[in-house]
């Protein structure tokens, strides 16, 4: 490698770090809203109790899915660090730069992830063949 396209993947890697800690902030910050939100409800009257149960449930649901979503950046972060970014972990080859910036947590490729059947990056193991 050249020293400019050495200079010029480190950058590209740094965009992409840039993406991932905004990213990484707005899902926290949504988190602290959602935790104090529900903090101030206290208690309610019990004909209300109904719909704060389900309100509860699907924040809770909603705070699963930020979960994931932030565990899903922080891996992609750890493998800026160690070198692996970019790389689909299903069959090894370069993640396209269009879905990286689409989605730049992205762990596997669209042919990949495809065959795992899930449009939010299922785990490493769930990459499974697709039936004939």
């Amino acid at each position: 490698m050249t020293k400019t396209s050495v200079r010029e993947e480190k950058r590209v890697l740094e965009t992409y770090r840039g993406m991932l800690l905004n990213k990484k902030e707005q899902v926290l910050a949504g988190l602290g809203i959602k935790f104090d939100t529900l903090a101030k409800m206290g208690r309610v009257a019990e004909e209300d109790q109904a719909q704060l149960s389900h309100d509860e449930f699907v924040s809770l649901r909603l705070n699963s899915l930020d979960y994931v979503q932030l565990r899903l950046i922080t891996e992609a972060l750890d493998r800026i660090n160690s070198g692996d970014y970019g790389v689909c972990l299903g069959c090894e080859t370069q993640i396209p730069a269009k879905r990286l910036q689409a989605l730049p947590w992205a762990r596997y490729c669209v042919a990949c992830q495809d065959r795992a059947g899930s449009d939010n990056d299922s785990e490493p193991g769930d990459v499974r063949p697709r039936p004939n």
